[in-house]
């Protein structure tokens, strides 16, 4: 998610200081993406080196508004009618996975049982948190209930993913693909058999 992006969208709506952008970011995305208030302020210089926000003076306590311009408003629209584009990120558990199927005489099975409990654990605080919203009757209960299926989705799909690793260990073990020497233990192959190569 786009902190830049989602900032200059709510700027977009009605000109904002700081402490006020940051409550409106964190009031529509129910709060799971806490902000510092640093950060808000120097995306502000950003977007306001960038020609995007203006200072649009001061309100009756001296706090300095930002408002978008022009060419903010026009960035906004581009970036919400554009898709999200799905980047290759690291996933710790995957290379945590893909590491320890490496170790020799890891119990790979009871670290993915960890997991398991732990991601669980998760997914059941997160069915309380959303059996306790009631149904959306504003936009900021309908942007806080997607923002929690969208984490009860990314969880279960989790969940579904360690079912499956475990069931892939399983059959590797059972054939005897894992417990080889892992790669970085191989013998190093002499000068003449890399020739050959």
């Amino acid at each position: 998610m786009s902190v830049r992006q989602s900032l200059l969208a709510i700027l977009d709506q009605a000109p904002c200081y700081g402490y006020q952008l940051r409550g409106e970011f964190e009031s529509r995305t129910g709060g799971t993406w806490p902000l510092n208030i640093g950060q808000v302020y120097t995306t502000l210089e950003r977007l306001e080196r960038d020609g995007l926000v203006d200072r649009d003076g001061a309100d009756e306590q001296g706090r300095v508004r930002y408002a978008v311009t022009p060419a903010g408003s026009a960035e906004v629209a581009t970036w919400l009618g554009s898709p999200v584009v799905r980047v290759q990120t690291r996933d710790e558990l995957a290379m945590k996975l893909a590491v320890a199927c490496t170790l020799p005489g890891l119990d790979v099975a009871a670290l993915i049982q960890t997991q398991r409990t732990a991601t669980m654990r998760a997914l059941q605080e997160l069915t309380r948190t959303k059996a306790d919203q009631a149904t959306p009757s504003t936009p900021a209960d309908l942007a806080w209930s997607l923002v929690v299926e969208s984490m009860l989705f990314a969880v279960e799909a989790e969940a579904r993913w360690l079912d499956h690793a475990e069931a892939t260990i399983a059959r590797a073990t059972r054939t005897g693909a894992i417990g080889a020497a892992p790669v970085a233990a191989r013998p190093a192959r002499t000068t003449a058999e890399e020739g050959r190569r």
